[in-house]
């Protein structure tokens, strides 16, 4: 999808497709006046008779107005003017976006950032444009045939221009490019989560990597599990012991940053199918646990979006990846396995498989001298129970970096909720037979998992994120979400601004 920037009349834009909002009381943004003016106040006449509804991201398509240029007009509600905030801003978008994507025509020219919104700058809202309507066109048909494909490859808009009514500066450019950044590195991330247990293997996911690479100029490299017997990742190796696909443990560095300042660490859980191993999962949804490797495509598409960007910044991305499957040589429960780190873990269950490799990959941070350090992980179900599938789970060991992630989820749209991380919870973790147990007990599972990774990160400051609810929807409308790509990207522009600062 390509974006511009235009000003002028909305009147006299060409364009295969024109959307503007409209408020439920009738009141028209001033872009939308304009439009308005010109067909005589028919807007305003079909708004105040009921035909627009109320709710915001609600939509009517008006063809061949006189008095207009644009073949097209899409009017959408922003909802009550005394209500409009980022939630209705973003339902407006959201739903331009998908008429967007349905679309015959082939351009478009898009009014609704233009809508004055309290404590929201423009280029606040022209990135959250770029980003809500070019994620609004992603669609994932690599694996149907080509008759499936046929009908729907010629529809949707393939260029943007969005319209404001003030001078053009490079501020608003950047704007732009950063929320169409963020929604490439969303559908890179949604691309790797969508795709099978049996294409999007280990192997796959380091082989992406190695093209992002190379398509970005990044420093990859890819560890073997003899490298990994050597650094003693035997906690790791241990999740990988049932799988006849060998596991990779991926490094990359992006290097936009002065080159002694500390990088930020990013940490991706990478399995890549969970069948629970020998504590196996029910069989009911379980080809949904080809999202289990989501932390590492976020890791992957925050990479992305980072480089397009060209964000001022040191990054380290970390992916421990591997399958998690039953076999003669799998790890058992009960077993008793040794991290890199030296601590031992008892394995009361291998369906809590994520924190097993995660911790090895926390104690190679380390060595980075990080600034701070995120994992994310589909890591527990807990989540889903304790938060549903609006906020991500956040627990930290410094309360700055978690108010810090807290403000940025807000600002991006993809927000997160910090959760406890009290010492009296570690005590759940008691093992008789090791320095731990891998699971708490039926209590706090969310918490416990994080006390667990808590454990191998006393080096440096640290945020855990449990996806495990936001990474992808089920039902008709399954597949992966891009979360927590706009999280990360949002939180590390604002840390190269205030490194530039």
């Amino acid at each position: 999808m390509e974006f511009t920037i235009k000003t002028g009349s909305p009147a006299k834009l060409k364009a295969g497709l024109l959307v503007l909002g409209a408020f439920a009381n009738g009141k028209l943004p001033a872009l939308t006046a304009a439009a308005d003016g010109a067909v005589e106040g028919r807007i305003a006449t079909l708004i105040k008779r009921g035909d627009l509804e109320e709710k915001a991201g609600s939509t009517l398509l008006l063809p061949d107005l006189p008095g207009l240029q644009a073949e097209r007009v899409l009017l959408v509600s922003l909802g009550k003017e005394d209500d409009f905030g980022d939630k209705p801003y973003r339902d407006a978008l959201g739903a331009a976006a998908k008429a967007l994507a349905s679309t015959p025509a082939k351009d478009a020219v898009v009014a609704l950032a233009d809508t004055e919104l309290d404590k929201r700058a423009l280029p606040w809202r022209l990135q959250q444009a770029a980003r809500i309507l070019a994620d609004g066109a992603y669609r994932f048909d690599a694996l149907k045939s080509e008759k499936d494909k046929k009908d729907k490859k010629h529809r949707g808009a393939k260029k943007l221009a969005l319209l404001v009514s003030s001078e053009l500066t490079a501020e608003l450019d950047t704007a732009v490019l950063r929320g169409h950044a963020i929604a490439s590195g969303m559908a890179l991330a949604k691309d790797l989560g969508n795709l099978p247990g049996n294409i999007c293997t280990p192997t796959h996911l380091a082989e992406t990597a190695q093209a992002l690479a190379k398509q970005h100029k990044l420093d990859v490299e890819v560890l073997e599990r003899e490298d990994m017997e050597k650094l003693g990742m035997g906690s790791f190796l241990s999740v990988a012991r049932g799988s006849h696909q060998p596991p990779k443990f991926i490094v990359m560095h992006y290097k936009g940053g002065k080159p002694k300042a500390k990088p930020v660490v990013l940490v991706g859980k990478g399995i890549t199918f969970d069948t629970g191993g020998i504590s196996l999962k029910p069989a009911a949804e379980m080809d949904e646990m080809k999202y289990d490797m989501c932390g590492a495509a976020s890791v992957l598409g925050t990479f992305k979006a980072v480089a397009q960007m060209g964000l001022p910044i040191n990054l380290v991305g970390l992916i421990p990846t591997t399958e998690n499957m039953p076999g003669g040589g799998a790890t058992k429960p009960g077993d008793v396995v040794t991290s890199m780190s030296g601590q031992t873990i008892e394995v009361l269950n291998t369906d809590a498989e994520g924190r097993l490799i995660l911790c090895d990959a926390l104690t190679y941070a380390e060595r980075f001298k990080p600034e701070c350090v995120i994992d994310i992980a589909t890591l527990t179900g807990a989540c889903v129970i304790a938060l549903g599938k609006i906020p991500s789970g956040l627990l930290a060991n410094d309360d700055e970096l978690a108010a810090e992630i807290l403000k940025r989820g807000n600002e991006s749209g993809d927000r997160a909720w910090q959760l406890p991380l009290w010492d009296e919870y570690q005590e759940l973790l008691k093992s008789n037979f090791a320095d731990m147990g891998n699971i708490g007990g039926r209590y706090a599972g969310t918490i416990t998992a994080a006390c667990f990774l808590s454990r191998f990160t006393k080096a440096y400051k640290w945020a855990h994120l449990d996806i495990a609810g936001t990474a992808w929807v089920s039902g008709d409308a399954k597949g992966a979400t891009g979360r927590p790509v706009p999280l990360l990207s949002e939180f590390l522009i604002g840390r190269a601004q205030s490194m530039g600062s």
